[in-house]
């Protein structure tokens, strides 16, 4: 962990008034939050566009780092780990994502770069069918060989009951927190919360001694969406929490599905709508969405190591084919964004190289803008 570094990226996010996307901006434009407290008398120079406000609030970093310091102390205490934007541990696909959040703390034993990610989200009041969709769910994922890392919000309702269906089948789970992590809304999730910590984790942008206010729900939403591959709404009102997760995964390229459920319903009324304008796609089962996103061959794969079949080499591939196959085969699936970080190929040339491999069968292009590896 470089310290300093966190020190003032949390002083940062104090800086700003907790305006996330002007600390975004800031942080992105700089380098991070010890460049931007070292141009804070200059920022007009290395910023231009900078309103004189902002550059008159950045001259005095005093109380923000006072804070900063308590918040080191509290995370070395307490074991949490800061996860910069950039930092290898930072949930990658939230890397994409416009309005990502500077710095996240991270409580937990999960890898938040597992090559499936999905979102169980949907209302707080869940009804029977919406435990039994669920429990079916995540079950049938886990007997089909696909075991992703599921996240939630740890919420009651849909939330609380797919953290605790993950937990049974011996699935990691995280939950995105609207608050720090020295308090737990609500307090009644505190044991299954303490369950995820050794079997999955907890994760919040925000830092300690901040209230569950209502706005943060609504912010940790984004974080939901976009560290996941897919969203899944499994029951929801005609208006609620899990349809705004739905559009901001819609925002981000992310591929959505939902449960249909009875005409009338009241907690189906979301589903059928979203559903209905072609803002998700329908899924009955696992295997519905295991098809929709190209992870059959996850269980083809499992099947054939247990059989003892090797796979042989992928033939005639040129250099940078073979490059873009060895990051794949890596990370799993990436947008083209990011396939063309990891590989250190520019855009215009990858493209034609995954065009090559679709042809040849090696990749295929999933919802999102995705690229999945068949072998």
């Amino acid at each position: 962990m470089n310290e300093q570094e966190v020190y003032y990226t949390i002083a940062l996010t104090r800086l700003t008034g907790f305006n996330f996307q002007t600390a975004l901006q800031l942080y992105r434009e700089l380098g991070g939050g010890q460049a931007v407290y070292e141009h804070r008398n200059d920022i007009k120079e290395v910023m231009p566009d900078c309103s004189d406000r902002l550059a008159e609030n950045l001259k005095d970093w005093s109380l923000p780092l006072a804070r900063a310091a308590q918040e080191m102390e509290f995370i070395i205490k307490h074991r949490i780990r800061p996860l910069l934007l950039g930092d290898e541990r930072y949930p990658q696909r939230l890397c994409e994502c416009e309005d990502a959040p500077i710095i996240l703390y991270y409580l937990g034993s999960a890898e938040l770069n597992q090559k499936r990610v999905i979102n169980i989200i949907g209302t707080r009041h869940i009804t029977p069918y919406g435990q039994d969709l669920i429990r079916h769910l995540v079950s049938d994922l886990k007997q089909m060989g696909v075991q992703p890392l599921v996240v939630s919000g740890l919420a009651y309702g849909v939330d609380i009951c797919a953290h605790r269906e993950a937990l049974e089948q011996g699935m990691e789970t995280v939950g995105v927190l609207a608050h720090g992590l020295d308090d737990l809304y609500p307090a009644r999730h505190r044991d299954t919360a303490k369950q995820m910590v050794t079997h999955g984790g907890l994760l919040t942008e925000y830092m300690s001694e901040t209230r569950a206010d209502k706005i943060n729900f609504v912010r940790r939403n984004r974080i939901v969406a976009g560290m996941s591959d897919a969203t899944i709404l499994v029951e929801s009102a005609s208006k609620g929490g899990g349809l705004i997760t739905c559009g901001i995964a819609q925002d981000y390229n992310r591929s959505v599905f939902a449960f249909p459920g009875a005409v009338g319903a009241p907690y189906s009324e979301g589903c059928n709508q979203l559903i209905r304008n072609n803002g998700a796609q329908l899924i009955t089962s696992a295997a519905d969405m295991i098809e929709a996103m190209g992870w059959q061959t996850d269980l083809q794969l499992r099947q054939a190591k247990q059989a003892g079949i090797e796979r042989s080499l992928f033939p005639d591939l040129t250099a940078e084919e073979q490059q873009v196959v060895d990051v794949l085969s890596k990370t799993g699936d990436l947008q083209l964004n990011m396939l063309s970080v990891k590989s250190n190929i520019p855009i215009g040339q990858l493209t034609a190289l995954l065009f090559s491999l679709e042809m040849k069968g090696v990749v295929k292009p999933l919802a999102g803008g995705n690229y999945h590896m068949l072998y």
